[in-house]
């Protein structure tokens, strides 16, 4: 495979990456730009540990080429807030929702993604919305999070 330069916006700033072709943007997010809080999970677009906001849309790294992320925002979970002042943030921290963690990640990508198409989601709506997997079993939290983040609560 052949490196080629990937120019993209990641969590606001202009990057450019030497990468292989052949790369998914997971691991170019961690182990080019050292952004580790999204995660490795499966490999094979199931547990979404991988989730990021690509042009607003959710989407999982893990199997995302890189060369298709070029000349588009990418946000990833340290791009919510640097402070931990993103309403998500604080619905996750007030509820409790995180045990292990690893998931959370993903979660609260798609958490961000479900309240930008649907401020006021229901729990259907919710159920839908969140499939990541969590061996942690931690979902009606993540539920509360979600309607503590919309103003539900």
């Amino acid at each position: 495979m052949a490196n080629v330069n990937v120019s993209l916006t990641v969590n606001g700033q202009q990057q450019t990456v030497s990468v292989d072709s052949s790369e998914t943007l997971l691991w170019m997010l961690r182990d080019r730009l050292g952004l580790t809080g999204t995660k490795y999970g499966c490999g094979i677009e199931q547990c979404r540990a991988c989730s990021v906001l690509v042009n607003g849309q959710l989407e999982k790294a893990c199997d995302y080429d890189v060369t298709s992320a070029a000349g588009k925002s990418v946000t990833t979970i340290e791009g919510l807030s640097a402070d931990l002042s993103n309403k998500l943030q604080q619905a996750w921290i007030t509820e409790q929702v995180p045990q292990c963690g690893y998931c959370q990640s993903g979660m609260l990508m798609a958490a961000t993604a479900l309240l930008a198409s649907t401020p006021k989601p229901t729990d259907a709506q919710i159920d839908s919305a969140i499939n990541n997997i969590c061996a942690c079993g931690t979902y009606a939290r993540v539920r509360l999070g979600i309607k503590r983040a919309a103003g539900m609560l």
